[in-house]
């Protein structure tokens, strides 16, 4: 018998998979499929760290074990390759974006195929490639076209390192996620989606779908869904302020009203506002401030009162004060609030530091002029006229139906979501297929012209002022409209990195088609994808984004299901060994190169896998690598004492079966530490015993397969078929022989465990309670005491209580 030579085993068998196209998702099969995704990586130039392969590992085995089930199998890979990160090193680096991609992707593929990934590779789609983002600008013009893609000037989340616009997700902290500098307010003219279209059907098709609860919460939340009314606030000028509340039952405590900085009743009322300079200048310090800095509760409460006007309670005539504060957001409800300090904080802080009136109207609580209600759902109306003694409840819908038959105000459900902000100022993205002509406005270019490639430029740098690069590009911009063959210019935003992993799982089903982004047959026959893994901080970007992209395509006939992906699962970070996230400023990544180098892929796998719970966060660690590998090491030895029986033993026939259902049961469960946890086991057992059945070592190299696929099919070499162990069905096992003849129970006196003894499995209550009872040294301890009763539960354990 030969050492466990990996580097030998592990170059073979990727050769030999890629040679036999082994892992390649067959065409017009008869055979049940099953559609299997990971989000595909984004090529940086720092390559994979170890913490990148944990979703692949995991859905790698599940995409093996299905395979070996008898299934169809898409388990693809691609590149999410447009992006920021790229185009701020061509910057630096004065080197085009398309080079340094082509030369991430390129090590990125080395590291991935050097892990033994059973990736189909004859799909690998790269969002960059023309023949790619064709159908991302196709899609694009199908919104356009259906009045889901509008521009519109608004104040952007403006990073002030890069020179780009962002969306809000993009946004951490108040810095940019991506290069960690101050984002401010800026006005641009952008373009939108309008996802808010499709915010109700969001939260609803969830119920459809098997996604972790923890994902679903998360994007209901981030959807952001109310009901509640919108009431009209007569001005003092004779306009008419409108404002949106989920509590209209507290109208009756109103005190004053805020209205954005940027709201436009403001600039239509400045005649009639006597301190317009004082509002300018807050209008002005507002702008700087991104939305997270606005909205944070934590911060200290500014704004500035309109003086010269006021706003009227359409409950009982009050004059209420109007002020304008950053707090409130033009781009939420709309844009105005009335405020209601005795039942809100934000408002109760505002009130305190302007020394204005405080109403209590919802009895029940804690002391008004202490501290706001945090819940005040609770409680009984006062104060409040017709509403008084009224529970909460009640007297919502109560104030809604007396707005309505005033005509001042009316039912209304909101959203915390925002459309997408979907264009960027800058080069390494989709160009937006369309012109803008003074005669016809904004044009579509004709689907035959498509794909709108990038023109060549020499310099990345977005201007001073926020314009893309491809505004310098002037043989591109100017062209003709396609209506009226006039002149006309080429929009020089491009499309966010979103847009091309929006839709991508569908490109996988059919990704050579020239004729559309896939054919009707492939998107009916591997629609929807059946399981797919990701990090949880994608679950209010990526996945609400490319949900909305698939409903619309649904809508338009394009494909054949409501919602992308049936199952949704997310994993945990793999941590440095300090215990911290891996990042190169802590010096605590762990390169997977260096790793495999050493330990070889198959144990890299298998300690990615054993590490902790799949959906923790856990911190790597050198000896446990270590002890992953000496683990293979003793699976490979146990050649040594290989017999020629092709039938299990009698003595570890029921362990067998056991194991075979166990690590199939926690595979689909994602409990990848305790299926390798058993393994372990049924390895010890073999070694105990001290000898082992081809037909035994047989199944346990298939179990082990989709962790470790390179040893186990070089074991099977020599103890299998001669084909393809990947390729080999998955063990079945014996139900009635999973079942123990004796299971262990505990005995207790007075909840304290005295003994343990085996009986038979099965055994009912009155004959477990039996057993125990008359064990020589149970009987010991309970002579001469009281027995006042005994609790026995079948399987587990017997209690008996003395005095």
């Amino acid at each position: 018998m030969e050492s466990y030579n990996f580097k030998a085993i592990e170059k073979k068998w990727q050769d030999k998979w890629e040679e036999t196209g082994a892992f390649h998702a067959e065409t017009n099969s008869k055979k049940p499929k099953f559609y299997t995704m990971i989000e595909f990586p984004y090529p940086s130039g720092a390559g994979l760290h170890v913490g990148h392969p944990r979703s692949y590992t995991a859905l790698d085995i599940i995409a093996r074990k299905r395979r070996m089930e008898g299934y169809n199998v898409l388990y693809p890979i691609g590149w999410d390759a447009f992006g920021l990160p790229t185009e701020n090193f061509a910057i630096k680096n004065k080197v085009h974006p398309k080079i340094v991609t082509a030369k991430n992707i390129a090590n990125f593929t080395r590291q991935l195929k050097m892990l033994g990934f059973s990736f189909d590779w004859s799909r690998e789609i790269n969002t960059t490639d023309p023949s790619y983002y064709k159908w991302t600008q196709w899609i694009f013009l199908q919104l356009f076209k259906h009045g889901l893609a509008y521009k519109q000037e608004m104040p952007i989340n403006w990073c002030t390192g890069c020179k780009v616009g962002l969306s809000n997700e993009e946004v951490v902290n108040g810095v940019c996620e991506r290069c960690g500098s101050e984002v401010v307010q800026k006005r641009k003219s952008q373009w939108m989606l309008k996802i808010t279209e499709y915010a109700q059907r969001l939260i609803d098709d969830l119920d459809d779908v098997n996604y972790l609860e923890k994902i679903k919460t998360q994007q209901k939340n981030w959807i952001g869904r109310s009901e509640g009314a919108e009431v009209k606030f007569k001005l003092s000028t004779g306009d008419e302020m409108i404002v949106y509340t989920t509590r209209a039952d507290t109208l009756f405590g109103a005190t004053y009203t805020v209205m954005s900085p940027e709201h436009p009743l403001i600039e239509k009322m400045k005649d009639s506002i006597t301190n317009y300079d004082e509002v300018l200048a807050y209008k002005t310090e507002a702008a700087k401030k991104s939305e997270f800095e606005r909205t944070e509760l934590a911060k200290e409460k500014t704004g500035v009162k309109l003086e010269g006007i006021y706003a009227v309670n359409p409950a009982n005539g009050a004059k209420l004060p109007v002020f304008i504060s950053d707090y409130v957001l033009v781009t939420y409800g709309t844009g105005a609030i009335m405020a209601v300090p005795a039942h809100d904080s934000r408002d109760w802080d505002f009130a305190k530091k302007f020394n204005l009136p405080i109403i209590e109207v919802v009895s029940g609580g804690k002391n008004v002029q202490e501290e706001a209600y945090t819940d005040v759902y609770k409680g009984n109306m006062v104060n409040s006229e017709f509403l008084n003694g009224l529970p909460v409840k009640e007297a919502i819908p109560t104030m809604i139906e007396w707005l309505e038959k005033q005509g001042l105000g009316k039912r209304k459900v909101n959203f915390k979501l925002r459309d997408w902000v979907f264009s960027r100022q800058r080069y390494w993205g989709e160009p937006i297929p369309l012109v803008h002509c003074d005669k016809c406005g904004w044009v579509p270019i004709p689907e035959s012209e498509l794909p709108l490639e990038l023109p060549e430029i020499e310099t990345f740098e977005p201007g001073e002022n926020g314009e893309s690069p491809l505004a310098k590009a002037y043989d591109w911009i100017e062209t003709t409209c396609p209506c009226c063959g006039g002149k006309a210019q080429r929009e020089t935003d491009t499309m966010p990195q979103w847009a091309g992993s929006s839709w991508y799982f569908l490109r996988y089903m059919d990704p050579h088609n020239d004729e559309a982004l896939a054919s009707k047959e492939a998107l009916e026959y591997w629609s929807p994808v059946d399981w797919y893994n990701g990090g949880m901080e994608h679950t209010t970007l990526h996945l609400l984004y490319s949900r909305f992209w698939h409903k619309f395509l649904y809508d338009i006939g394009v494909v054949p299901t409501k919602e992308p992906y049936m199952k949704r699962t997310s994993h945990g970070m793999i941590l440095g060994e300090n215990n911290e996230k891996m990042s190169k400023s802590r010096g605590n990544v762990v390169n997977p190169d260096e790793v495999v180098e050493e330990f070889g892929a198959d144990a890299f796998r298998t300690y990615e896998m054993f590490i902790g719970a799949f959906d923790q966060s856990t911190p790597w660690s050198q000896q446990g690598l270590k002890g992953c590998y000496k683990f293979l090491e003793r699976v490979w030895n146990l050649q040594s004492i290989v017999n020629d029986e092709e039938g299990y033993s009698a003595d570890l026939e029921k362990n067998i079966n056991k194991a075979i259902k166990k690590v199939g049961e926690d595979f689909e469960r994602m409990k990848f530490n305790t299926a390798i946890a058993t393994m372990m086991s049924l390895v010890n057992d073999f070694s105990k015993k001290g000898s082992v059945t081809k037909g035994e070592y047989k199944t346990l190299i298939t179990l082990l397969n989709p962790v470790a696929p390179h040893m186990t099919e070089e074991l099977w070499l020599t103890y299998g078929n001669g084909e393809l162990l990947s390729l080999q069905p998955w063990p079945k096992y014996d139900e009635g022989k999973t079942v123990d003849d004796e299971i262990e129970i505990v005995v207790q006196i007075n909840g304290k465990i005295k003994d343990k003894l085996m009986i038979p499995a099965g055994l009912d209550k009155d004959g477990t309670q039996e057993a125990a009872m008359n064990t020589e040294k149970i009987k010991g301890l309970i002579e001469g005491k009281n027995v006042v009763k005994v609790i026995a539960v079948p399987g587990k354990l017997v209690n008996i209580v003395v005095k």
